[in-house]
C-alpha cells in the first residue's frame, strides 16, 4: 500500500484529535489540531500550500489543499454526514494538480473517525 506508514499515522493522529475534541466543531479546528498532532509525531505538514492551475499553458487559478503531510499525502478534514462524490472528485483533482498519489478524507462529524483513502 502506497505511503502506508504516513496514512496510518495521519489516521491515528486524527483519532486522537477526535477523541480529545469530540465531534461537533468546525473543520478548521480539527485541521489545526491535527497539524499540531502530526508535528508532535515528527511529520512535516504544509498547510494551505498554493499550487498554480494551468490550462493550455495559461494560469487559470490556484489550488490550495488543506494540508500535505511529508510531501506525500493530502489530508482533508471534513465535518459531513458522509463522504459524497464531490468530496472524492475534489481529492482526485487535488492529486492531479499536486502530482501526489494518495489523499485521505477524514470525517470528524461522528463519535468514531471515518476516513477514505483515495489513490491516483
Amino acid at each position: 500500500m502506497l505511503h502506508r506508514e504516513v496514512t496510518e499515522d495521519i489516521i491515528g493522529g486524527a483519532m486522537v484529535v477526535l477523541n480529545t475534541l469530540k465531534p461537533g466543531l468546525d473543520e478548521k479546528l480539527y485541521e489545526r489540531a491535527l497539524i499540531i498532532e502530526l508535528k508532535k509525531r515528527g511529520h512535516k505538514v504544509d498547510q494551505q500550500k498554493a499550487y498554480s492551475v494551468n490550462y493550455d499553458d495559461v494560469e487559470i487559478g490556484t489550488l490550495i489543499p488543506d494540508m500535505i503531510v511529508d510531501n506525500a499525502v493530502i489530508a482533508d478534514p471534513k465535518v459531513a454526514t458522509e463522504f459524497n462524490d464531490a468530496h472524492i472528485a475534489q481529492m482526485i483533482g487535488c492529486l492531479n494538480i499536486t502530482g501526489l498519489q494518495v489523499a485521505l478524507l477524514l470525517n470528524f462529524k461522528h463519535s468514531d473517525l471515518r476516513w477514505k483513502r483515495i489513490v491516483r
